[in-house]
């Protein structure tokens, strides 16, 4: 039976869930994988976390060196987070010549070109399943299982912290900042939310699945991103009388024209599978020319649902002689050849607060007309405002970023018209 030695960098939320996994699942592997996983070593600042999990002090490592030195460490596992210490400590395990597994989405994404190189020298493996969704297997799913097929395009719900705030919104009616005050409180947010409501942590998993979809490098940088801070409950509760709900998205397009990628908050139509994706529940919804609609589902974060996907890795890369790496050149830039559209086309939602007198929807329809907008559905709300104004919501047809910024900014110009109060994609 094949013996593998696995060190755990960090013994956190997810390092604690992995460690508890090898180990009760270990006689289980032994029977099912034919192979016997042992944690040899763990590097964990912090030895009470380490000793409270049983682990025998003598496997507690105080430096990388020591992990790096362990001749019974075949794999490590990153899951530190953040940029460093974590990337120098892996670049370290590759160079000693052990495999890595990572849950890092923002190391993978910024520095993936330098720790391939690094593993393809030393013939290591890269694994990077966790750092994407948590336990909903979709790196996998595009390595191997979805590989016959062009993907055409990708949308997901890939961050739980936006989706449980935006599910809470939603339901219960309440405000932006009392909703994250209450996902704080629980754990769901951290102190400092800014990676997740403004939407970088979504941009970094986007960064990543997007060149193994599409297969070419997507730096963080080609990816238009905007968060849910400006997100109002008043814009949900529209959205709702039209059948609409609202989610942050991560959108992935391959078309003629070039790719587009983007991160931002969107209405998702209810008859949309993605829609019913609440709480911190994850979803890619994928389209390949050949396999068409995939939906992939499940927990995108937590201790054990983590912990599956980088157990997943660890197996993966015992029973696998023969490492593969990207399909496309990894540098850090995007290739020139790869082109990226900016000029979106999407549907959108658009609230004015307009004024109630006649002509005035004529005149803003024009305005449409002039710029190519064509206007699938308007809604005039009754609820007049002190200043005599009216909600006036419309949906268009898809249509083109630039064309609608040209209509909402001449309609902004007039005072006497209407007041543009928000503007948002809409998915059908």
């Amino acid at each position: 039976m094949k013996k593998v030695g696995v060190a755990i960098l960090g013994l956190g939320v997810v390092g604690g869930g992995t460690y508890k996994i090898l180990e009760e699942h270990r006689e289980f592997y032994k029977k099912t994988h034919e192979i016997d996983i042992a944690v040899e070593s763990v590097l964990e600042l912090r030895k009470e976390r380490a000793l409270a999990l049983g682990i025998s002090e003598n496997k507690i490592a105080s430096n990388i060196a020591e992990v790096c030195s362990n001749p019974e460490v075949d794999i490590v596992v990153e899951v530190m987070g953040g940029v460093e210490p974590a990337r120098t400590f892996v670049l370290a395990a590759l160079k000693a010549g052990k495999s890595v597994v990572t849950s890092n989405k923002e190391l993978y994404c910024k520095y993936s070109h330098e720790l391939e190189k690094t593993a393809k020298k030393n013939k290591c493996g890269l694994f990077f399943e966790a750092s994407c969704v948590g336990g909903v297997p979709v790196i996998r799913a595009l390595l191997d299982n979805l590989q016959g097929n062009k993907i055409l395009s990708m949308t997901g719900i890939i961050n739980g912290t936006t989706n449980y705030i935006l599910t809470k919104m939603t339901n219960d009616e309440v405000s932006y900042e009392e909703v994250l005050k209450e996902a704080q409180k629980l754990g769901y947010a951290e102190a400092d939310p800014t990676a997740d409501v403004e939407g970088y942590d979504a941009a970094y998993k986007l960064s990543i699945l997007s060149s193994l979809a599409f297969h070419t490098k997507i730096p963080f940088s080609k990816i238009y991103r905007e968060g849910i801070t400006d997100i109002s409950i008043e814009d949900i509760n529209y959205g709702k009388k039209l059948g609409m709900v609202m989610k942050l998205l991560a959108v992935g397009k391959n078309g003629e024209n070039g790719i587009e990628v983007r991160v931002h908050p969107a209405f998702v139509k209810n008859a949309h599978p993605l829609a019913g994706v609440n709480d911190s529940f994850n979803a890619v919804f994928i389209t390949g020319d050949s396999v068409d609609d995939v939906m992939l589902y499940g927990r995108g974060a937590g201790a054990l649902p983590t912990g599956s996907a980088i157990v997943g890795d660890i197996i993966y890369c015992a029973k696998h002689d023969n490492f593969n790496y990207s399909t496309f050149s990894n540098s850090e830039e995007a290739d020139p050849a790869t082109k990226f559209v900016t000029n979106f086309n999407s549907a959108y939602y658009i609230r004015l607060s307009a004024r109630d007198k006649t002509g005035v929807l004529s005149k803003i329809s024009s305005i449409f007309s002039k710029n190519n907008i064509s206007v699938a559905q308007v809604v005039q709300e009754n609820d007049k405002r002190a200043n005599g104004s009216v909600p006036l919501l419309l949906i268009t047809h898809d249509t083109f970023e630039k064309s609608v910024n040209k209509a909402v900014e001449e309609i902004g110009s007039k005072a006497n018209l209407a007041k543009v109060e928000s503007v948002i994609r809409v998915i059908s």
